[in-house]
């Protein structure tokens, strides 16, 4: 059991003994004795014992229950996992070593705590399946489980997050909060307290999908017609004159000449002058939508003549799913299709803050070590690696170099060839859609029987991934797709070599192709892998130069191992590595000063909506609102604070104070908090005269709708605005000033003045209040009641 977690593993292991040791107790039990012992859990933390406390009979309760419901005994290494992922830590294990009965013990201990446990999946399908295993087991020791799907209607989910144990996805999880933000009524919110997460492929959703965050959109006016120009522009400019391409931060810019032809194109003197930001911005995102994203590898279209993004860690499509920015109607332009509207961003949340708000959050994933820093470091959790059951025999083998990608596609067919004549099942993992499709036309031309896994075939993925280990079957998947379901051997496999994993090209992280790696060889089962490289893949382009190229023009159709190669692949995985963290720790900068926004409103949003110190509330809205009025009708002068009178009597009486109420004496003579109290004092004696005959339970509905409607709508315009502000905040670094630093401290004024304006919203829509024949008025007509407010 050696790994470099000695010390933990070590630990973990003397308590899985322990654990172990009450077997032969448990196993002696009848059906109904063993699933007494839930109750009596429960009994015992009622009591005030702890989780810690029943750990020990806990998880052996649940191994020996899965064992007489599955057939399947968890073994020492399921139960060190299980015991990391309770601590919330995330357990590092190989591929086929059965994360489902290891996340089982864990779930089924913090289910009793009745504070609910979300088992999330990267897709519906492995949610599906392990609601269905460890739901079974579950549910036979007398506790409750609910699936939560995206075709769900609100009740439903509602009712999936009420049982002890859910399963879901994580973007429809992190989408269920965003929207549990938006209601009118509490009532209406699915989710519970985040309490205990436990997240598979922990790596793939709070490492590669952080970078992406969950938004949820409504439309913004088009700019279709600059779209369309700035797409008719790239017709003319010249790839290598006009244009110029960073390939390892994959930004386009303009040379002088693109410049030139830009501004003749849009009929203006000067591109950069700053009424010409819009167009500018519009022909950055054309030139990156042609010259960068490429049909096939970041985008299909489909049949509805959509543009479909690709998820680049897995393969799979992400439906539903847009650029932002103005990239998507790039894209659209490019490609011919309909335009939509720009989004404007209603709601958003990154996947690393919101998986911080959980009390208690693990994972599970076969490759996670190389990441541990920024485990530790954004999440605050361990990476554990858990030796395997059994020892593994898999060959790696060192890495074929080929001068260019067809003479590598050639010589891969022929080692396909010559393993399919021997029964070998290969899996060949390339790195996008339009790898994967090159190499099935040369499995084609061959008259090779084969399945593609792509993300044009991911609905097939479960039963074309269920025949990948058996005899002469070849299976061609991008990247990761059908992550998750392990690949088993077919009868008579392991007498020839196991399964035969072939790469087309190297990925861009080290941690995927160890991925692709690992579904070869699983339970100590024999396979092999290579990597087969030619020096015109993406990476090498990006990373090798042109020094990379020269060396390697000459080989022709023969190939190479080559160790220098390797260390400039290895370089150049690292150096991205550390390129996507600088940039999810910079989203995840910026996004937190957004997010201590966001935790603000959402909170004042309930506390609102249980109807809790509403007048508080409304006393503190109705000072800020006079001590602005203060500064908008006056100003300072020799440490004076001077109020026009006309102008205020005339701005405020008869609209949120009472006509006549307002005299120059209250105003002259006095400072501006004097004058502020003042103000505020008359603003709430118009709001008593206006509303003293309205019942005081059908008044704090009025009051929590028109509070809920300012909020969400001054919320949306902030969120608007924050993006606005982070979009150009690269630009202070000119200026010799931090982008963050700026962007911190005009986040607040922003923010400030998103208050002060929810404030005047409220104040003036209560100011108006239109209710007639209030004396028949009762409390579900409250509900509906119609708010007529200033414009």
């Amino acid at each position: 059991m050696k790994t470099n977690d000695g010390g933990l593993i070590n630990k973990y292991a003397k308590k899985a003994e322990k654990i172990l040791s009450k077997a032969e107790e448990f196993k002696e039990l009848d059906d109904k004795a063993l699933c007494a012992k839930t109750n009596e859990f429960l009994e015992k933390l009622e009591n005030g014992e702890t989780l810690e406390d029943i750990i020990i009979d806990a998880f052996a309760v649940a191994r020996e229950s899965a064992r007489r419901k599955t057939g399947l005994e968890a073994y020492k290494v399921q139960i060190i996992g299980g015991l990391i992922l309770h601590d919330g830590n995330v357990a590092e294990m190989k591929t086929g070593e059965g994360k489902t009965l290891t996340a089982l013990m864990p779930t089924y201990l913090n289910a009793l705590s009745k504070k609910g446990v979300h088992v999330v999946t990267v897709n519906e399908y492995l949610s599906e399946r392990d609601s269905k295993i460890n739901g079974e087991v579950l549910e036979w020791l007398g506790l409750t489980v609910g699936l939560n799907k995206r075709s769900h209607t609100p009740l439903q989910k509602k009712k999936a997050f009420e049982q002890d144990v859910t399963y879901t996805t994580n973007s429809e999880l992190g989408f269920d909060y965003l929207r549990d933000n938006m209601v009118d009524n509490l009532n209406k919110k699915v989710l519970r307290e985040l309490n205990y997460c436990i997240i598979d492929e922990t790596d793939s959703i709070l490492i590669d999908e952080s970078r992406t965050p969950l938004i949820i959109s409504g439309k913004r006016s088009s700019r279709t017609p600059q779209y369309v120009a700035a797409n008719i522009l790239m017709d003319q400019l010249n790839k290598n004159e006009d244009i110029e391409i960073d390939e390892e931060s994959r930004q386009v810019f303009l040379t002088p000449s693109g410049v030139e032809k830009a501004e003749k194109h849009f009929m203006t003197k000067n591109l950069f002058h700053i009424s010409n930001t819009e167009i500018y911005h519009v022909i950055l995102n054309a030139a990156r939508a042609r010259f960068v994203f490429k049909a096939g590898v970041e985008y299909i279209v489909n049949k509805k003549q959509e543009i479909v993004l690709i998820d680049q860690n897995t393969g799979r499509l992400m439906e539903g799913r847009s650029y932002s920015g103005g990239l998507q109607q790039a894209i659209q332009a490019k490609e011919k299709v309909n335009i939509e509207p720009e989004t404007l961003i209603v709601a958003t949340i990154t996947y690393q803050n919101f998986f911080r708000l959980y009390s208690k959050l693990s994972g599970m994933t076969g490759t996670a070590k190389t990441e541990e820093e920024e485990f530790i470091k954004i999440y605050n959790m361990q990476v554990i690696s858990v030796p395997t059951n059994k020892p593994i025999i898999r060959k790696d083998e060192i890495d074929f170099v080929f001068a260019n990608n067809n003479a590598k596609l050639k010589y891969l067919i022929n080692e396909i060839k010559q393993k399919n004549e021997i029964g070998q099942p290969i899996l060949i993992g390339t790195t996008s859609v339009e790898s994967s499709e090159q190499v099935a036309n040369f499995l084609s031309a061959e008259n090779l029987k084969y399945e593609i896994l792509n993300a044009k075939n991911h609905e097939r993925e479960a039963e074309i991934i269920a025949h990948a280990g058996e005899k002469n079957s070849i299976t061609l998947a991008t990247n990761m797709a059908g992550r998750g379901t392990d690949i088993k051997l077919g009868k008579g496999v392991k007498e020839i070599g196991g399964l035969v994993v072939f790469g087309v090209e190297r990925n861009e992280s080290r941690r995927i192709d160890n991925q692709l790696r690992g579904r070869s060889g699983r339970q100590g089962d024999p396979g092999t892998s290579r990597f087969f490289v030619s020096v015109d893949d993406q990476l090498l382009v990006r990373f090798g130069g042109p020094k990379i190229q020269r060396l390697f023009s000459k080989l022709g159709d023969d190939f190479i191992r080559s160790k220098m190669l390797m260390r400039s692949i290895s370089g150049a995985q690292k150096k991205i590595e550390g390129m996507n963290f600088d940039q999810r720790k910079n989203l995840l900068d910026y996004d937190n000063v957004l997010a201590q926004h966001r935790e603000t409103i959402y909170a004042q949003r309930d506390q609102i909506l249980k109807a809790q110190e509403l007048e508080g509330m409304l006393d503190k809205m109705q000072y800020s609102v006079s001590y602005d009025l203060t500064n908008i009708f006056g100003y300072e002068l020799h440490s004076e604070w001077f109020v026009d009178y006309k102008k205020i009597k005339k701005g405020l009486e008869g609209k949120i104070v009472e006509k006549n109420s307002i005299l120059e004496n209250n105003i002259k003579n006095n400072n501006q908090k004097q004058i502020a109290l003042f103000l505020k004092e008359k603003i709430n004696d118009f709001y008593i005269n206006k509303t003293q005959n309205i019942d005081k339970e059908i008044l704090d509905k009025i009051v929590q709708k028109i509070m809920i409607i300012s909020i969400d709508k001054f919320w949306q315009t902030h969120i608007d605005a924050m993006q606005q502000l982070r979009s150009g905040i690269h630009l202070q670094s000119y200026a010799q000033k931090d982008p963050l630093h700026t962007y911190v401290e005009e986040s607040k004024q922003l923010y400030d003045y998103m208050k002060i304006q929810i404030a005047h919203e409220v104040i003036i829509g209560l100011a108006n209040l239109s209710v007639s024949k209030i004396e028949n008025f009762d409390k579900k007509e409250a509900e509906e009641v119609q708010l007529k407010t200033m414009a």
